[in-house]
């Protein structure tokens, strides 16, 4: 579609990253089985431990017995290689792809630069260090790889809401079929302990559903005859069957699993930083440690005698200068706010959304159906001469027929109308004014104020904010009914934990009338209200708000309906109602409330600030000790223990760090 690459382009980056190549590199294969992860973890630490015990024996025949250089290099061979072949084998595949400036690559020079740095005229063997540097290497590596492991795990676990099968009946039998295989009306079977498989309605039978893997939400949700059902939820209680109404690539867990599988497509700002800059940060520090190995020992005027103190300093320059606690952990972590988020029920489409929900100045809301339920119900009876519910029976029969909201919201207001018996005949719609019909021995009319004046009854107005529904009984006035859409119980919690964060600005665009606007913006203390709009009217609002937001800021616009897919897609990040919502709104949505609660606006930005700082953190901290171990090692002040604490020391601590953004808190 046309608006969503004109929305969604400025957030796309097609570079092959660094990042994604790593992560290829450490998750090949995880779609095997669980065993086969833990046998490759038991093999990894088989190698280790043996790398180990080699190392020490290695240790102690130089310490006890005086060898030449090259037996000593064959010694310390055995465990380097057991444990770095892998790498050096990873290095060699690089170069014959041009993709030489990796961290294997890195490693593989600097190791072998420390194992022949001992046969340079007056130079100190390093073979100890070299083994020392791969051994640790290959620890930080699998660490990092269990880590991110068990990130990815928690996020599948989590969003392992893809039907096994389908229980249809065809032709009077119930046979098994793959979801994918079941057309829209068909009638499915639900057993408890079943995942809901399709979206439809219950057409019999009651039960209790399972909804947390959708909306985040622990208490079961109560289900009967003629209610909607979405998949992916859990039958917990009782059989019951569904017609379906969508086709499996249009439900809703279809949905939810496609828009976790590609939210990484939309990479973040920082991604994007941290791409470009390891592009270009390794070549200069390989570059700069050539020269620090060359320069100053011709400088220093005896070439032979410095070269080995510089070539040392230099092959720290090479540890060091790895980008993997970068190019790692800020996609790790954006991951990781992701799944945090989809964990209460939001569903963010990629991580460049948490760079706006993050910097939000300005959110517009939609009315109906986001602040308030979308849902018609009597608020107040206010009869003449009759009681409350005389009248409500009377309005509730003549609108037995009605297909309209309002009418509905009447039979739902007094339910017995369905099973009292009373008979009702000549029903009449009057155009733009209501229905006339007999009930029993009484001519009701109800209707508007138009109606009362066309058959000459006396109404009164009504002091209360709503739709009012007039009923006249043989012509005269009997009273009027207020009807109104409910305000959500948490919509007033969502402003105010907005305004709390610091959003500077919220506003509401509706197409209702000024007075219900009015009204629900004073009670909820929105900023500001728009009402009697169209749709291109709410696109032209928001175009001006964009406007007048600060240009670093960004524009969340909040919506529900097909009406309101254009502006959904022209915000800098559109949220949209999933459960109740229509699927034109949750297309063009960036992020998807799975629950409807306006509060959970609050809680994504949260979150979103979250992995933001988390992010941060780790570009601070990476970076930081980096640059500090790179001037220690330019005046001879570092070793090469610390170069790899630098380089995979922090690497560990900076998946650490970025596993916390999973957890979908913000503390």
């Amino acid at each position: 579609m046309a608006h969503e690459h004109q929305h969604h382009s400025h957030c796309s980056c097609n570079c092959h990253s660094e990042a994604e190549a790593h992560h290829h590199h450490h998750n090949e294969g995880q779609d095997h089985h669980h065993h086969h992860d833990h046998n490759s973890l038991h093999r990894q630490l088989a190698v280790i431990a043996t790398t180990i015990i080699l190392l020490i024996g290695a240790v102690c025949i130089e310490h006890y017995l005086t060898l030449p250089t090259w037996q000593l290099l064959l010694i310390y061979l055995v465990p380097y290689l057991l444990v770095g072949h892998k790498t050096l084998g990873e290095a060699a595949e690089g170069l014959l792809h041009g993709d030489a400036f990796n961290e294997d690559f890195l490693m593989a020079i600097a190791t072998i630069g420390a194992l022949c740095i001992g046969f340079l005229p007056g130079a100190d063997t390093e073979f100890p260090e070299a083994v020392f540097v791969m051994l640790f290497f290959q620890i930080g590596e699998m660490f990092e790889g269990y880590a991110e492991g068990q990130s990815r795990k928690s996020i599948s676990n989590l969003m392992d809401i893809r039907p096994d099968v389908a229980h249809v009946v065809r032709n009077g039998q119930t046979v098994d079929a793959k979801p994918e295989d079941v057309a829209v009306g068909e009638t499915i079977i639900i057993a408890p302990g079943e995942k809901v498989p399709l979206d439809g309605t219950v057409c019999k039978g009651s039960s209790a559903l399972n909804t947390v893997a959708l909306t985040g939400e622990s208490e079961p949700r109560g289900i009967h005859e003629g209610d909607d059902i979405t998949s992916g939820c859990i039958n917990l209680s009782g059989v019951i069957n569904v017609t379906t109404t969508k086709t499996y690539g249009d439900s809703t867990v279809s949905k939810i699993i496609d828009l976790v599988e590609h939210a990484s497509d939309n990479k973040s700002k920082s991604e994007a930083f941290i791409t470009r800059f390891a592009r270009y940060y390794t070549p200069v520090v390989v570059v700069a440690a050539l020269i620090l190995a060359v320069v100053p020992s011709l400088i220093s005027g005896d070439f032979i005698e410095n070269f080995p103190t510089w070539l040392y300093r230099a092959l720290m320059f090479l540890v060091v200068s790895c980008p993997c606690a970068l190019v790692i952990s800020i996609p790790l972590t954006f991951f990781g706010g992701i799944g945090g988020a989809s964990r209460h029920g939001i569903l963010v489409k990629g991580a460049c959304y948490m760079d706006a929900l993050a910097n939000l100045h300005t959110v517009v809301f939609d009315k109906t159906g986001t602040l308030t339920h979308g849902q018609f119900a009597v608020e107040a009876v206010h009869p003449d001469h009759f009681n409350e519910r005389q009248l409500l029976h009377l309005a509730a029969h003549v609108e037995h027929f009605s297909t309209h909201p309002i009418g509905a919201a009447l039979r739902n207001a007094f339910p017995e109308e369905a099973t009292d018996g009373c008979r009702i005949s000549h029903v009449e719609e009057v155009a733009g004014q209501g229905i006339r019909a007999q009930v029993e021995d009484h001519i009701v009319c109800v209707g508007n104020q138009r109606m009362m004046e066309a058959i000459g009854a006396q109404w009164h107005p009504c002091h209360h904010i709503g739709t009012i529904i007039h009923v006249a009984i043989d012509g005269q006035y009997a009273g009027h009914i207020v009807i109104n859409d409910h305000i959500k119980d948490d919509s007033i919690e969502s402003i105010n934990k907005l305004k709390q964060l610091g959003i500077k600005r919220t506003v509401m665009l509706t197409g209702d009338r000024q007075e219900v606007g009015q009204h629900v913006a004073e009670t909820l203390h929105i900023d500001e209200f728009h009402a009697e709009l169209m749709p291109a009217d709410k696109v032209a609002h928001v175009e001006r708000l964009i406007q007048e937001k600060p240009v670093d800021k960004a524009l969340a616009f909040v919506g529900d309906g097909i009406n309101d897919a254009p502006v959904l897609a022209r915000a800098d990040v559109g949220i949209a109602m999933g459960a109740l919502g229509s699927d034109a709104a949750i297309e063009a949505a960036d992020v998807v409330l799975m629950d409807d609660r306006p509060s959970k606006i609050a809680l994504a930005v949260s979150i979103a600030r979250h992995t933001i700082a988390i992010a941060r953190q780790n570009v601070v901290l990476a970076i930081g000790i980096k640059v500090a171990v790179l001037l220690l090692a330019t005046f001879g002040m570092a070793t090469l223990w610390m170069a790899v604490f630098a380089d995979v020391g922090v690497t560990v601590l900076a998946v650490l760090n970025a596993m916390r953004a999973l957890s979908g808190k913000n503390k």
